[in-house]
Parts: C-alpha cells; structure tokens; sequence
C-alpha cells in the first residue's frame, strides 16, 4: 500500500488545513506561510540524475551541467552509461559524481514499480544506490512519487523552520526532528511544504531547489 497520493493543490490544502486544526503553531504558520505550493515534479531516473547533479554545488553551477547533459542526451540510463567516464566529464560533472550518475544508471531500477511501493520500500531501494542517501530518497518520495506521509528531517531548511515555529533554542537534528515529525502523520509531506514555505518567507531565500 502507497498511502494517499498527493496529486492536486486541494490535496496540500487538505492536509494544512489537518495540521492546523491539530497544532496551534502550525495553524500560525500557516497563516504566514499562506497556500502551499503543490510542488510535484515527473519521477525516473533523470529526476534522481538530477538531484545528483545538484549536490553540493550552487544552483547554478547544477543548472548548467543538466543544461549539457540534456543537450547531450544524457539522462536516460542506456545513453549514460555509453557516454562513460569521458562522456559524463566532458558535460562536467565530478569523478565521485560520474561514480554515482554510472551506478544509477546500472541499478535498473523498476520506476513504474516504485509508484505502487510502500514508502519504506522506495528509501529502501533508492538508497541501495551508490550516491543516493536518505534525504535524496525522502524528498524524491515527497515531490517526484506525491507521497503524504514522508519528510525529510535532515534538511537543514526544516530543522531551521522547525525552530522558528515552534520557538526553540537550537534547531532540532534530524532524529529529534524525525521523531517530532510523528505527529503529523498522516500528512507529513504537506508539513514538510509548509516548513519549506515558511523557511523561505522568514528567511527570504529557498531551503531547496
């Protein structure tokens, strides 16, 4: 079982519209925050190709190298792994990144079977993949798969909303943050765009990209 799909932005409404109704600083950043992006992106490989382009590099440094590697045909896995070391250098990217871009494209992952798998399953085999850790995998799940109930607690963007809404001293680590996170199931994915949305109008920039 996948659990409920978010597909539409009556979906997002639906589940703020829970979490306010069950936690005061919820509803007050809501409020803030005002509706919240639906935030869906397509699913497969290229979109896991591209979050490894992403890291740790500035948006837009990742932005020019997909822009080659678009132009080069290279995000589909039977064109990456004939472009090889040299192809994938050639289009920028990094020796540990060529590395990781190899082995997705060796992993064979079954994308359509990954829509029907419950969420456990999906971090489960996303991160069997060299170079895909749990936040890549959590956040793929959330906004590629339209998972409900996920979040990605390791995102410094959430534990930072985290301690703004919730008037912390310190940001919450990622286990103090996963176990918080609890009480906003079955809607955790909607609270993690609420955290984001808020995030970025107290700060005035993206957690995320």
């Amino acid at each position: 079982m996948t659990g409920r799909i978010i597909e539409t932005e009556a979906d997002v409404a639906e589940g703020a519209n829970w979490l306010a109704q069950r936690d005061a600083a919820l509803a007050r950043a809501y409020e803030l925050a005002g509706p919240l992006p639906l935030r869906r992106r397509p699913d497969g490989f290229a979109a896991l190709l591209n979050a490894i382009v992403g890291q740790q590099v500035s948006t837009a440094s990742a932005a020019a190298i997909w822009g080659r590697m678009e132009a080069g045909g290279l995000i589909q896995p039977e064109p990456v792994l004939n472009a090889g070391q040299d192809g994938l250098r050639a289009a920028g990217l990094s020796r540990q990144k060529i590395a990781y871009a190899l082995a997705l494209a060796e992993a064979g992952i079954d994308y359509d079977a990954l829509r029907q798998a419950p969420d456990a399953d999906v971090i489960k085999t996303l991160t069997a993949v060299k170079g895909i850790g749990v936040w890549t995998a959590e956040i793929y799940a959330m906004f590629a798969l339209g998972r409900a109930d996920v979040f990605a607690p390791g995102d410094l963007a959430l534990q930072e909303a985290a301690r703004m809404i919730f008037g912390l001293s310190d940001r919450p680590k990622e286990k103090a943050l996963r176990q918080m996170a609890e009480d906003w199931s079955p809607w955790r994915a909607v609270a993690a765009r609420l955290f984001f949305t808020y995030y970025r109008v107290a700060k005035g920039r993206e957690g995320i990209t």
